[in-house]
């Protein structure tokens, strides 16, 4: 199991009350939600692996150059000299480094990588596993990785952790009409404003789909550009054909990286708290209470 630890303890944060406190009154609604999360993930389907993934690079330098729009509107005011840094609430950005603390102390993988993303950490780990993988995010890019030859399926947040679309590729077809790899060029093709991506002009979601349905993949489409015979309209071929140079480089920002360079680090679920002292700190600290105590006895299980 691969956790988009960032779109989780993000979506901790907004599902749970920032009343919940630690005793000196610092909000601790994410590192609680989040412990909540991954006891309710671990009890509902006993991952004999599990990966926090970590965003060691949110932004990644290599696609801002590709396509410098890339996730442009999440950066925060700039510090000169600085790198970018991403727009977060003013009491969710002190709680990470108490989640990745409390992770560590109890023995859960946490593995970010300098320059890469955590979708590419997962899309290596995913790239690598000799078994089943489930995927936890909030992040729909991470469809693409969905591959039921492999036992790759996305395990998708709808409300808490309680409710989730467990998607494989039959959810993909019947909601956007293709598998996991044609995802990567539907949502190159339809844009992704949240991730600055800006697509081809023109071309939703429902047109790219139709157009991967007839011509296969992006280089398929892309060759039908210049065959007269292929059954494409003035406007989709005008449209394409101006959108070259954005269609030739989206790919790699686009597509998760498979080649990451992961550190040598266990997987294995903990049974026993890595650091009990360290974990004795922080939970008397920050306050984790039921949630670190629930999660502790799921995992001695």
């Amino acid at each position: 199991m691969l956790l988009d630890t960032a779109s989780l303890y993000f979506r901790a944060y907004f599902g749970v009350p920032d009343s919940v406190k630690a005793p000196d009154g610092t909000p601790v609604n994410a590192v609680r939600g989040l412990l909540d999360f991954i006891d309710r993930l671990v009890k509902d389907h006993r991952p004999e692996h599990l990966v926090a993934c970590m965003d060691a690079d949110w932004r990644p330098q290599w696609r801002v150059e590709l396509i410098p729009t890339y996730k442009a509107h999440r950066v925060a005011e700039e510090h000169p000299g600085g790198p970018d840094e991403e727009e977060v609430p003013d009491t969710l950005a002190p709680q990470v480094p108490v989640i990745e603390a409390v992770l560590d102390a109890i023995g859960i993988a946490r593995v970010g990588v300098a320059g890469y993303e955590a979708d590419d950490v997962i899309g290596t780990f995913t790239a690598r596993a000799e078994g089943p993988v489930d995927i936890v995010t909030g992040d729909r890019d991470l469809y693409q990785l969905v591959d039921d030859a492999r036992g790759v399926r996305v395990l998708y947040p709808l409300k808490g952790v309680g409710t989730l679309q467990l998607t494989d590729e039959a959810v993909l077809r019947e909601k956007y009409g293709v598998d996991g790899r044609g995802y990567a060029d539907l949502a190159l093709l339809r844009g992704d404003p949240s991730d600055g991506l800006p697509g081809v002009a023109g071309i939703g979601e429902k047109t790219a789909a139709k157009l991967l349905a007839e011509f296969g993949d992006l280089a398929g489409i892309m060759a039908a550009v210049d065959d007269p015979r292929a059954r494409l309209t003035p406007s989709q071929r005008k449209r394409l054909t101006e959108a070259r140079p954005y269609v030739a480089v989206a790919p790699k920002v686009v597509r998760v990286a498979d080649d990451v360079p992961l550190p040598d680090v266990g997987t294995a679920l903990p049974r026993t708290p890595r650091d009990p002292a360290a974990l004795e700190e922080l939970a008397q600290r920050w306050g984790l209470g039921g949630s670190l105590q629930r999660l502790l006895t799921t995992l001695a299980r």
